[in-house]
């Protein structure tokens, strides 16, 4: 059974899901998630994070073929193995607007705020989160059969927002979180970060005045 915890460097864990195979895996030495969702019918697959051990993304991502990697935010424990997957799978590549000058490898796709993308049969949503970095993305995977399932990069853990660098951009990014996610989506809404085990939004929620009020 798929609990969202998978250790670094460990055998990955698969959550399936009616349509789509969500396949965890963590790399490189800052424990980085990696995630390939794949339509369990037509095959496509869509890449979250190829953030280290290239060879290791690839073996994860086996056959494809491989239509979109989504780099969720500019920081480089993030996209380690880009270029290196981009150029075996030809993906497009694909990033926030405001991220993708700050990644050194060529964004194919510059993503803005509600753009969505569509692999086989599966449609997920872009979700700009700013703060982490001024452009963060989320992936949203509005499950016609069940709960939502949302991959969070670096701005949504277990017990808090991402790390920020001053009170300004603490307070975009849990304004961000509060209205783009917890105000819209439901408790058993599906929770994959950056780093670290899965949550739910309903596991969150209660936790949200206190992240305020302590400022991080």
């Amino acid at each position: 059974m798929y609990t969202g915890h998978v250790a670094p460097g460990g055998v990955p864990g698969v959550h399936e899901l009616a349509r789509l195979v969500v396949t965890k895996a963590v790399v490189g030495p800052l424990s980085s998630n990696v995630y390939v969702l794949r339509d369990r019918f037509a095959g496509d697959e869509l890449l979250i994070d190829a953030a280290a051990e290239p060879a290791r993304v690839l073996a994860l991502c086996g056959e494809g073929p491989l239509r979109y990697v989504v780099t969720t935010h500019r920081h480089a424990d993030h996209w380690g193995a880009l270029a290196e997957v981009a150029a075996a799978t030809g993906a497009v590549t694909v990033a926030h607007a405001a991220d993708a000058p700050a990644i050194p490898v060529p964004t194919t796709l510059a993503a803005h705020d509600g753009d969505r993308l569509t692999f086989g049969d599966v449609s997920v949503e872009l979700v700009h989160l700013t703060g982490h970095t001024p452009g963060g993305l989320a992936v949203l995977y509005d499950d016609p059969t069940g709960p939502p399932h949302l991959w969070t990069g670096d701005s949504l853990f277990p017990g808090g927002v991402g790390k920020t660098h001053s009170a300004d951009d603490f307070t975009s990014l849990l304004d961000d979180v509060e209205a783009k996610l917890f105000d819209r989506l439901p408790d058993e809404t599906w929770v994959y970060p950056g780093h670290g085990d899965d949550t739910t939004l309903g596991a969150e929620r209660p936790q949200l005045a206190a992240w305020r009020a302590r400022g991080w």
